[in-house]
């Protein structure tokens, strides 16, 4: 029996579509990425579900990419001694781009739940500070990636 979550989604959803995954999803998912990059301690995550537009305006504005894209991690700039004072950790935000995810999985010919399962890991592997603009960086943070898919019994999604 696998232990009890200790990460708390808050999952937030900018429009209907009938396959977007649930907070448990969610949860088992950011998990898999936690426990990847040994990260133990209880934490909080935004997981905000958004239309094409709402992502374009968010790439753009702090990315500098004007078009919508698959995953935006945002995370917390609490100064540590607040951090420390605190329970539960909040870890960051996540903005997922519906849209781009189903016509992505559809290109790749992957399952959409799959997908979903694979920007959720990604996504939190940035709020914990991982990133790929180095190909050392880049090569690292994919192992993470297909070792967490691989615990949930997802193929890697690289290959």
């Amino acid at each position: 029996m696998q232990p009890a979550s200790t990460t708390v989604i808050d999952l937030q959803l900018a429009l209907q579509a009938a396959d977007i995954p649930g907070v448990d999803e969610f949860t088992r998912w950011a998990d898999a990425a936690l426990a990847e990059a040994g990260h133990a301690e209880p934490v909080e995550i935004t997981v905000r579900i958004v239309d094409a537009e709402e992502s374009q305006t968010l790439n753009r504005e702090y990315r500098e990419k004007d078009k919508p894209t698959n995953v935006l991690s945002f995370p917390n700039d609490l100064p540590d001694f607040l951090r420390e004072q605190l329970d539960i950790l909040p870890l960051g935000d996540l903005v997922i781009c519906a849209p781009v995810v189903a016509q992505e999985a559809a290109e790749q010919g992957k399952p959409v739940r799959d997908h979903w399962a694979h920007l959720t890991v990604h996504g939190v592997l940035h709020l914990l500070g991982f990133d790929h603009l180095e190909d050392d960086e880049a090569d690292a943070m994919e192992a993470m990636e297909v070792r967490a898919l691989a615990a949930l019994a997802i193929a890697n999604p690289y290959e």
